[in-house]
C-alpha cells in the first residue's frame, strides 16, 4: 500500500502546477483524498481535500480561487491543480488516503505519500 505525491518543482510567482498523488496496492475510488503541505520551520497544514466521488470538495482559505482538486478513479489518481502561485505556497506537499469525508483533520488519514518539494520564486 503507497501514495506516491509527484509533480513538485520550482515555479515564479504567478505560475501554475499540477501534482498527482497515485496509489499502489489498493483502490483509490473508497478513500478520500487529502492535500496537506509544510512550509520551512512551520506546522504540516490542510490544504484541500475531495471525496470519493469527487462531487465534494474542501480547500483552505489560503487557496481557495488559486487551486483546484480533481480526480481520476480510473487512473488511481488525485490532482491538485495550483494557479497563480505565491511564495508563501512553497512547501512540501503531501497526499494522504482517508475513510472519511472531506477533512483537514490529519488524524482521519490512514495513508500517506512522501511528500513532493513546491518551490516559488518571488
Amino acid at each position: 500500500v503507497q501514495l506516491q505525491a509527484s509533480g513538485g518543482g520550482l515555479v515564479q510567482a504567478g505560475g501554475s502546477l499540477r501534482l498527482s498523488c497515485a496509489a499502489s496496492g489498493f483502490n483509490l475510488d473508497y478513500y478520500t483524498i487529502g492535500w496537506f503541505r509544510q512550509a520551512p520551520g512551520k506546522e504540516r497544514e490542510g490544504v484541500s481535500s475531495i471525496s470519493t466521488s469527487g462531487s465534494s470538495t474542501y480547500f483552505a482559505n489560503s487557496v481557495k480561487g488559486r487551486f483546484t482538486i480533481s480526480r481520476d478513479n480510473a487512473k488511481n489518481t488525485v490532482y491538485l491543480q495550483m494557479n497563480n502561485l505565491k511564495p508563501e505556497d512553497t512547501a512540501v506537499y503531501y497526499c494522504a488516503a482517508g475513510i472519511t469525508i472531506p477533512t483537514m483533520n490529519e488524524g482521519r488519514y490512514d495513508y500517506w505519500g512522501q511528500g513532493t518539494l513546491v518551490t516559488v520564486s518571488s
